[in-house]
């Protein structure tokens, strides 16, 4: 064939439109995969795409439950923390309040000791001066006696008579120290 011809069989076939025939298969064809997908694949997709959406959604739905939880949990625990601080210092102040309490009171016994000594040693000085008096007397009387006995020249020996002599002479002797006073 020549150059002509083959030009002008091109011209009678368009390479952009098939032949009908052609055309009718191909429609045929893709409608068959288009029903095929269709009614068996499509609903597949569509049952995978909703169980994944779910799960999705279920996700967030716990995620959310847990954080709820999660958040109530953290609002309890700060609570029982605030309870305990709380709880903590109340003792701490009871705590030092008895310890208040008991110095005060020890303090209180020391110095009930110390007044209940005091008073234990004034009788004891009491009656310590009282018996150095009573001894003084005794020895200030018979040296006086002995004495008085040795200037008048005659015996002093009469127990009541010395006795008053030494007693009329030693309070004498006290109203004068207290005169001087």
């Amino acid at each position: 064939m020549n150059a002509l011809e083959l030009l002008a069989q091109g011209e009678e076939q368009n390479p952009l439109i098939p032949p009908i025939p052609e055309l009718v298969i191909g429609l045929i064809a893709f409608a068959i995969v288009f029903g095929f997908l269709a009614k068996k694949l499509l609903p597949n997709i569509n049952k995978v795409l909703e169980q994944r959406r779910e799960a999705i959604e279920g996700g967030i739905e716990k995620a959310e439950a847990a954080q709820s939880e999660a958040q109530d949990v953290l609002e309890q625990y700060k609570a029982q923390l605030a309870e305990a601080r709380h709880e903590a210092a109340r003792l701490r102040q009871e705590a030092q309040e008895q310890g208040a309490a008991l110095i005060a009171e020890m303090r209180a016994e020391g110095q009930r000791q110390r007044e209940e000594i005091i008073a234990a040693g004034h009788t004891q000085i009491e009656a310590d001066r009282k018996q150095a008096a009573a001894a003084l007397r005794q020895d200030v009387g018979t040296l006086a006696t002995g004495l008085a006995g040795k200037i008048v020249g005659e015996s002093l020996e009469d127990v009541a008579r010395q006795s008053r002599v030494i007693d009329r002479f030693l309070d004498e002797l006290e109203e004068k120290a207290e005169a001087a006073r």
